[in-house]
């Protein structure tokens, strides 16, 4: 080849490079690499709120399936996920871990509002993404002030406008009674339901009690209650005590218009252990299809979930909609993964998590998944369900925007 051929060759090679997509270059943060994608999480897999483990679970093992089809971009997950106990402190010590030992690239969906509030300034102050976190706070979406931080489901005030919402609607004379956890969560709850009677609420509420989750049952506040003359009942409790609640409140004959927050709408972990009967006519609201609902199981999404189930997961509850939770969330994760190419840095993935208009085959027709720069709200779009006492009863409008 002689040298004015060669030079030629040269040139063309190096504009190849210049020119070159800027995808091809490989960003890593801690807890990427060629071949692995570390991933932290924090679970209630005992306590008070162990119900929830098996969102944990479920997460796993749907990064399992992943892992066996090849993981993404040719990169495995790796699962890294602690018990809290659902206790902060225990949550902060997790989460440390995390982060500074395991050096994962970042945490996800850490289950519980105590819990996540207990490392929120942490997280943003190390730059790690707290992202899509299992709890419907108001304060995850909050990108100015911590911009590593996203929840995932709806938040709890507008759920519980929906219910504010449809007490005005339906019977605006109504005497309601509150049960609520006393912590972030629950005053969360408390505040949205407030928030959506409006001038009402002083005079249509007539009496708020609270629990702590480390209590052992709530049954002297449900005689307090039906003591009241509550006619209309809102119950702000996590899985343990939402059971409770609806069994005592049917052992002293207590019968309000029952509404229960949807994080406690689980089957498996609240219905059955109250007893089916006991739940005819609670209502609800939630933005998922219900594993035990009918309607869904003939359709190719519900026998995906069922074949994924019974693959990954065959020790897990076909009833307990927490598992159609983990594998959801899951897969929204992986949608970020994957958009995230080899740029697999903590604000890209940040950034592709705050660019997304999706659906997913488990949300409810109506719902989907769309965040912005400044909506950190992935989830938004939710339904009232009625139990009959076979099952969950949609009815109404998709509520949210």
């Amino acid at each position: 080849m002689n040298r004015r051929l060669m030079a030629g060759w040269l040139v063309v090679a190096a504009a190849a490079v210049a020119s070159a997509p800027t995808w091809a270059q490989k960003k890593y943060d801690a807890g990427a690499t060629d071949k692995e994608i570390k991933i932290g999480g924090i679970s209630p897999y005992s306590g008070p709120a162990s119900s929830y483990g098996t969102i944990g679970k479920a997460i796993g093992a749907y990064f399992a399936k992943v892992n066996a089809e090849g993981g993404i971009n040719g990169r495995k997950l790796t699962w890294v996920s602690y018990d809290d106990g659902y206790n902060p402190a225990k949550t902060v010590e997790m989460a440390r871990k995390l982060v500074e030992q395991d050096e994962v690239l970042f945490i996800f969906n850490v289950l519980g509002t105590p819990p996540n509030s207990s490392i929120h300034k942490y997280m943003n102050q190390k730059k790690v993404p707290q992202l899509f976190n299992a709890t419907g706070a108001t304060k995850w979406g909050d990108p100015k002030n911590f911009p590593y931080t996203m929840g995932w489901q709806p938040s709890y005030q507008s759920e519980a406008r929906i219910f504010a919402q449809h007490i005005l609607d339906t019977k605006p004379n109504a005497k309601i009674g509150i049960l609520y956890q006393n912590d972030d969560y629950g005053k969360d709850y408390l505040k949205g339901f407030e928030d959506g009677l409006g001038d009402k609420a002083k005079t249509m509420i007539i009496t708020k009690l609270s629990y702590e989750a480390t209590d052992p049952t709530i049954d002297s506040q449900m005689v307090s209650l039906k003591a009241s003359g509550a006619d209309t009942f809102f119950n702000i409790t996590i899985p343990k005590f939402a059971a409770q609640a609806i069994k005592k409140a049917a052992e002293i004959g207590w019968k309000p218009t029952h509404y229960l927050n949807g994080v406690s709408s689980s089957v498996a972990s609240v219905i059955i252990p109250a007893g089916a009967a006991n739940a005819v006519d609670v209502m609800t609201a939630f933005y998922l299809k219900d594993p035990t609902d009918t309607q869904w199981q003939s359709s190719k999404e519900y026998k995906d979930w069922l074949e994924w189930m019974q693959k990954y997961y065959p020790q897990g509850d076909l009833k307990d909609s927490n598992n159609v939770y983990g594998y959801t969330a899951a897969m929204g994760l992986v949608e970020v993964l994957k958009r995230a190419g080899d740029n697999l840095t903590r604000d890209n993935i940040m950034k592709v998590a705050a660019n997304l208009d999706i659906t997913l085959p488990m949300l409810l027709p109506g719902v989907n998944v769309k965040t912005g720069p400044d909506d950190f709200f992935p989830i938004e779009r939710q339904q009232l369900q009625k139990w009959d006492g076979k099952g969950w009863v949609l009815f109404g409008k998709v509520y949210g925007r």
